[in-house]
């Protein structure tokens, strides 16, 4: 038999304030997502960023909190379930890196399988995602007496399918009615960009589509934004990172910084894809269909409109569908 693991970031149990303080702990502590040495890690995320972080959180996902509960893990779960319809007989999964359902717990679901395939829910690589979410699969599947044959998918940012199935959630959208188009990637400290890529030494090649840049977090998302906008027929757009987090210097333009100096420029509506996120989060309804609104309007901007993520459009499930098959026949 064969299996499945689907995998995203997370969420909290509910929005109340303790749950969301657990899910920071778990997230923050987590050494591949802050790379600094243990001691300092738990001391800096205990101690400080947590502690004045959980509560304003709290809020936060108080306000997209649905009936459902956590839209990531809602829609998250409603796609496992289509695929696991296409895919009939495959043991389908679906885990979460932090809190429920644990990786450990799907995992346990699928003992037995002869092949298993490992998905993460991220587009393009980096070790604050996908690396802890292959290093904790296998953590877990070293300590199994059998171990099946085991494939890691690393990353789809360039994926027909993938641009494809963006173009699709974008097609309500009147392209020619909005003064400027962003693409809004997650961001990382430029530390870890340039440990990532040991070639790289300024991050100027991030735009640039080079041979030795294909394993580059920052690559990926101008690659990912460059087929998306040759798909729709921009011809202009910009590339931004959001979500930084404590004071080095993290990847830039800043999406926040972007969106205001548009608004300066007289620019009044703004489109806004986040490629980076293939479900509904706090990062995308909130703090961009929230947040940077209003910042856009406070500068003078009119309008701000995000593109929805891409959820469990039949499109997106095809695509996973295609990338599990293509991995089972190399």
């Amino acid at each position: 038999m064969k299996g499945l693991l689907l995998v995203n970031l997370g969420t909290p149990l509910s929005p109340s304030k303790w749950d969301v303080f657990k899910y920071l702990l778990e997230f923050l502590t987590d050494g591949r997502v802050i790379d600094i040495p243990w001691f300092k890690r738990q001391l800096l995320v205990r101690g400080v960023i947590v502690p004045s972080r959980f509560r304003e959180s709290s809020n936060n996902y108080k306000a997209i909190w649905s009936e459902k509960g956590s839209p990531l893990l809602f829609h998250s779960q409603n796609l496992a379930g289509k695929v696991q319809k296409e895919l009939g007989n495959v043991k389908v999964e679906l885990a979460m890196r932090y809190q429920v359902p644990s990786i450990e717990t799907a995992l346990n679901r699928l003992k037995g399988v002869q092949e298993l395939v490992i998905l993460p829910l991220f587009p393009q690589y980096a070790s604050a995602t996908t690396g802890s979410i292959h290093q904790k699969v296998m953590d877990i599947v070293s300590k199994w007496d059998f171990v099946p044959s085991l494939s890691l998918i690393n990353n789809f940012h360039d994926h027909p399918l993938f641009i494809r199935a963006f173009k699709e959630v974008a097609a309500p959208f009147q392209l020619d009615n909005y003064d400027e188009v962003l693409f809004s990637f997650h961001g990382l400290p430029l530390r870890q960009l340039q440990k990532n890529s040991s070639h790289c030494n300024s991050l100027k090649c991030c735009s640039i589509k080079i041979d030795k840049n294909r394993a580059c977090y920052g690559a990926q998302c101008y690659e990912t934004a460059r087929l998306i906008a040759k798909e729709l027929g921009l011809k202009s757009y910009q590339v931004t990172f959001q979500s930084r987090l404590g004071k080095e210097p993290w990847k830039e333009p800043f999406t926040l910084d972007v969106i205001k100096s548009c608004a300066r420029e007289g620019k009044k509506k703004l489109l806004v894809f986040s490629p980076a996120f293939v479900a509904d989060c706090l990062e995308t309804v909130h703090e961009i269909g929230v947040e940077y609104a209003h910042e856009f309007k406070k500068a003078g901007g009119e309008k701000l409109d995000l593109v929805p993520s891409l959820n469990d459009s039949s499109e997106f499930v095809g695509l996973l569908v295609a990338l599990f098959n293509q991995k089972l026949s190399q």
